[in-house]
């Protein structure tokens, strides 16, 4: 669907992890959205805005076989995984960097013109750390393909509720406030409303939303 008067059509990649469940929440709440489709690689339930969300369960190495799911105005990538989960480094790329860049070409391809996506704070192509690297390296591709828009969002550790408990992030919880205040954790909501605040002006160009612009956002 083609932004109208009604509004814009948006995919969302990666819905069911944190930020991009509160995603999909603001995004059903906003009537600016017209259109809102996720497409997931396990079961999701909405909690709202059921009229305007359509949910497509695939598999993420045949993107290619859903060619209409990227015929749409603006796509939010919140794809994001740890070494932990993925287990090896190949895994962890292929969701970090390969699903990303495959989902910007298709969408690029198909007339989307705003690609929004979920990095972290330290990303560097040239980093020594592997994880930033690749954050890094995905940043640097999409931003070679020319979108009208790109925005990205480069939080620090990511606060919310998370299906496993994380014992790093409940330190981080007790003792945010001895955080440098560019370092400083942030909730998975204040990350989500950057993003969608973004889509909804849609201008022109590339922006960097940094984990200080993040922090002024309500939780």
């Amino acid at each position: 669907m083609r932004e109208s008067l009604q509004g814009k059509s948006v995919l969302i990649a990666g819905a069911t992890g944190l930020v991009g469940r509160e995603c999909l929440e603001l995004f059903l709440a906003d009537p600016a959205f017209a259109s809102v489709t996720a497409i997931v690689r396990r079961f999701l339930r909405p909690r709202n805005g059921q009229e305007r969300l359509t949910i497509k369960k695939i598999d993420f190495d045949y993107l290619e076989d859903h060619p209409s799911l990227f015929a749409c105005d603006q796509i939010l990538c919140a794809l994001g995984t740890t070494m932990r989960q993925a287990g090896t480094k190949t895994a962890f790329r292929r969701v970090d960097y390969e699903y990303p860049l495959r989902i910007a070409q298709l969408g690029l391809a198909h007339g989307a013109r705003h690609f929004l996506l979920v990095s972290a704070l330290g990303a560097n192509p040239h980093s020594r750390i592997f994880y930033n690297r690749v954050k890094g390296e995905i940043e640097e591709a999409i931003f070679r393909l020319g979108y009208r828009s790109l925005t990205i969002v480069r939080p620090s550790l990511l606060l919310g509720k998370r299906a496993e408990n994380r014992f790093g992030e409940e330190i981080a919880k007790r003792f945010s406030v001895l955080f440098p205040k560019k370092l400083r954790p942030v909730h998975a909501r204040q990350v989500a409303s950057a993003l969608v605040r973004a889509a909804k002006v849609d201008a022109p160009g590339f922006r960097v939303i940094d984990n200080r612009e993040i922090q002024a956002f309500p939780a």
